[in-house]
C-alpha cells in the first residue's frame, strides 16, 4: 500500500502545471513576432484573441530567448516547417528533437482555417493540451488539419522564407543541414505602409522596370504606360508580390511567341494573399507594333480575361496587334530570349524545363 501511495506522490509531483499567461489582452494586442533564421526571416501576427495563452507563452520564450539556437527539425516539401524543440539547440540530441518542450498549453482550438501561413501549436499524438514551446507553419493550405489544433499566429511577411525552409534537402523529414532560428523579436505591429502602386500616374509608372530573372539568364523589359497603364500597375503589383517566382516558361513556338507568368505552372503553391492579388483584367488593347520583344498578356476567348500569364514576341506577331494588351518591351536580354526560342521543344514544351525564377522590379 505504501509502495501504490509512493507511486501517487511522485505522479503528482511530476504532473506538469498548465501555463495562463499574466499578460492582458492590451499587452498582447497588436502584436508581430519577427523570426530570423539561418534561411531568412518571416514574420508573424500573433492573435492573442484566438489562443491567449499559447500567444503569452509564445511571448514569454521569445522575451527570454528561448528560440535562439533551436532549429527547423522537421519539414513536408511545401507542406508545413515544426521547430522551437529546446532539445534542437543541442546536434548530440538530434535523436529527441520533436519531443522538448511540449505539456505547457491547454488547447485552444478554433476554427481559424489551417491556410498557408497559419501558425499552430505542436501536440503530441491524441494529447490536445499537450501544447508548448514547439510550432509548426503552414506553407500551403493544409485543410486536413482544420480544427485540431491552436492556431495563435499567421505569417504576414516571409511565405516565401517559410516554403524555402519546407523545400530544403532532408532525409526523411529532417533537415540535411541546420535550419537554425537566430532571434524571435516581438515588436508591435507598425502602421501599414501604402502602396506606392495605388495612386501612381503613368508617369509615376514609366519610371519602375523590371528584371526577369530566368534560368537562361536575365532579360530587362521597360513598360509602355503610355498604352497601357493598369496592365502594368497589375504586374508590378503581382511581382512585388511574388507570384511571377518559380513560374515556367510553358510554351514557345518557333518564330513567333515564348509565353509564361501562369500560376499554373508555379513550382510552389501560392499562398491566400497572393491569390487575393490576381483577377482578371480589362483589356488595354493599342496599335503597338507587335515587333520581336513586345511583351503582351496572354488571355482566353474573352478579351479582358488576362489575368498573370504573358508572352514575348520573337518573330512574325503583326496578327496579334489589337488583340492582345502590349504593355512593354525588352530592353536588355534579347540574347536570352532567343536562346530560350532556341531549346528544344516536345510540342511547344521545353524538353528541359525553364523557369522564371524572380521578376526584380527597379525604379
Amino acid at each position: 500500500m505504501r509502495g501504490v501511495l509512493l507511486t501517487l506522490v511522485l505522479l503528482t509531483q511530476t504532473k506538469p502545471a498548465f501555463f495562463t499567461t499574466p499578460l492582458s489582452a492590451a499587452d498582447m494586442k497588436n502584436k508581430q513576432a519577427v523570426v530570423e533564421t539561418s534561411m531568412g526571416t518571416f514574420v508573424l501576427a500573433l492573435m492573442p484573441e484566438k489562443a491567449p495563452n499559447h500567444v503569452g507563452y509564445f511571448i514569454k520564450l521569445a522575451r527570454e530567448g528561448a528560440y535562439t539556437g533551436t532549429t527547423f527539425h522537421r519539414v513536408i516539401k511545401y507542406g508545413i516547417i515544426q521547430g522551437g524543440d529546446p532539445l534542437s539547440k543541442d546536434p548530440a540530441k538530434a535523436a529527441q528533437y520533436g519531443t522538448g518542450g511540449l505539456n505547457m498549453l491547454r488547447a485552444e482550438i478554433g476554427p481559424e482555417p489551417m491556410t498557408a501561413g497559419a501558425v499552430g501549436a505542436v501536440l503530441q499524438p491524441g494529447r490536445p493540451d499537450s501544447g508548448g514551446a514547439q510550432f509548426f507553419v503552414c506553407a500551403s493550405d493544409q485543410p486536413s488539419l482544420q480544427g485540431q489544433f491552436t492556431v495563435f499566429g499567421r505569417i504576414v511577411e516571409g511565405i516565401d522564407v517559410v516554403q524555402a525552409i519546407s523545400a530544403a534537402p532532408a532525409t526523411g523529414n529532417r533537415p540535411a543541414a541546420r535550419i537554425v532560428i537566430k532571434s524571435v523579436t516581438i515588436r508591435d505591429t507598425p502602421p501599414p505602409v501604402k502602396d506606392p502602386l495605388v495612386d501612381a500616374t503613368a508617369a509615376d509608372l514609366a519610371k519602375y522596370r523590371a528584371v526577369l530573372e530566368t534560368t537562361k539568364g536575365e532579360i530587362e523589359i521597360e513598360f509602355l504606360t503610355d498604352k497601357a497603364p493598369e496592365t502594368t500597375r497589375q504586374f508590378l503589383k503581382l511581382s512585388g508580390a511574388g507570384i511571377y517566382d518559380g513560374t515556367a516558361v510553358h510554351r514557345v513556338v518557333a518564330n513567333f511567341v515564348l509565353q509564361m507568368g501562369a500560376v499554373a505552372y508555379r513550382n510552389k503553391p501560392i499562398t491566400a494573399a497572393q491569390n487575393a492579388l490576381i483577377h482578371n483584367l480589362k483589356a488595354e488593347f493599342s496599335d503597338v507594333v507587335n515587333a520581336p520583344g513586345i511583351i503582351s498578356m496572354a488571355r482566353g476567348e474573352d478579351p479582358d480575361s488576362a489575368t498573370t500569364s504573358f508572352f514575348v514576341c520573337i518573330g512574325e506577331c503583326r496578327a496579334l496587334e489589337g488583340k492582345y494588351t502590349a504593355f512593354a518591351r525588352v530592353v536588355r536580354g534579347m540574347d536570352v530570349v532567343q536562346a530560350i526560342a532556341a531549346v528544344p521543344l516536345d510540342g511547344e514544351t521545353p524538353k528541359d524545363p525553364i523557369t522564371l525564377t524572380r521578376v526584380r522590379v527597379i525604379k
